[in-house]
């Protein structure tokens, strides 16, 4: 099995064509057709069914293509860490994050080791947690910030660094004029905090799959008792914000997302049946942010520097006080 088969194979499940994949590649279709009936060949299975033009994997390409990407993502971090021993003057940092992070403090930490490292390459790929494990798991991410505990038992080290609050997002009205009616239906009980039984029958505007929030928002109202009642669904974090800024419903955030939004309030939020948790800034629900990245690859020398980076950023900024409002450092010095 070569190296240049397996991406060939990827390049063909991905597009679904042979013709498009061989333009992709810059190499004659013949020949890639050739390369994939040997790597067919040497497993002895069909990896594509090509009935009447259509091409869908096999069963045996399904179960090959996550461990194809894997192994080549694999050998191009080793590429690259081979040629980081030059002194950090050439590499690759891919690094997931969550959509309130990317909003949030890690503008700044990317600035700062962009200008310690700017021969590095930086990618960032943003989504919910459980899409960004699934994407370090593969291979296809250095490391990602991710929210804990992490479902199930994949094979990756976490380093605890942050906590952040979770608030009840609702309008204020302060923005654009609301249709009748849907501000009253999004309004909350004025209080210092919500439980999630002030959650009940009232309309939620809901993340897609994939993002942390959306389970621990909908466990957490089962756990109370209820099933929560979707006004909307399937939105991004900008989407669900702005969703909630025109009346459409309310939302479980990250309280450092509200920042620079006068037409959303946050209200810390508690479980139904505990006295709030006090931090620096209040009662509230909390969660865990961790650095996390594969078990059996070691860091690059790039993706090591921007971890010295983060955590020395953290540091900094929770000595002076300049963290998001609603974000704790676990680092210490």
């Amino acid at each position: 099995m070569q190296l240049q088969q397996l991406a060939y194979f990827v390049a063909v499940a991905e597009v679904r064509h042979f013709t498009q994949a061989a333009e992709i590649l810059r190499v004659a279709q013949p020949s890639l057709s050739k390369q994939i009936r040997a790597l067919e060949s040497e497993l002895n299975v069909s990896l594509f069914s090509r009935a009447r033009g259509n091409i869908t994997l096999t069963p045996a390409g399904e179960a090959l293509l996550p461990l194809a990407k894997r192994i080549l993502a694999d050998v191009d971090t080793a590429r690259l860490e081979v040629q980081e021993l030059a002194g950090l003057k050439r590499g690759r940092v891919r690094l997931g994050a969550t959509p309130s992070l990317c909003g949030g403090l890690l503008a700044d930490v990317l600035r700062r080791f962009h200008d310690a490292y700017p021969g590095i390459q930086l990618i960032v790929e943003e989504g919910g947690s459980r899409d960004l494990v699934r994407e370090l798991t593969r291979g296809s991410l250095d490391m990602a910030l991710v929210i804990l505990p992490l479902q199930g038992d994949p094979p990756l080290d976490t380093t605890p660094i942050l906590r952040e609050f979770l608030v009840v997002a609702s309008p204020t009205g302060a923005g654009p004029a609301l249709p009748e009616g849907s501000l009253k239906a999004a309004q909350l009980p004025r209080r210092s905090y919500l439980r999630i039984d002030d959650l009940r029958n009232r309309p939620l505007v809901m993340f897609r799959a994939g993002y942390d929030l959306r389970e621990a928002t909908i466990s957490a109202c089962r756990a109370a008792g209820f099933e929560p009642r979707f006004a909307v669904e399937g939105g991004e974090m900008d989407a669900v914000l702005r969703f909630v800024e025109v009346g459409l419903g309310v939302a479980v955030v990250p309280s450092m997302v509200l920042a620079g939004r006068p037409g959303l309030r946050g209200t810390p939020l508690v479980l139904a049946d505990e006295e709030p948790r006090r931090g620096r800034h209040g009662p509230g629900l909390l969660r865990t942010i961790a650095l996390a990245h594969r078990k059996d690859v070691e860091l690059t020398h790039a993706a090591r520097a921007f971890q010295d980076t983060l955590q020395t950023f953290l540091v900094e900024a929770g000595l002076a006080g300049t963290l998001p409002a609603g974000v704790e450092t676990l680092v210490n010095d």
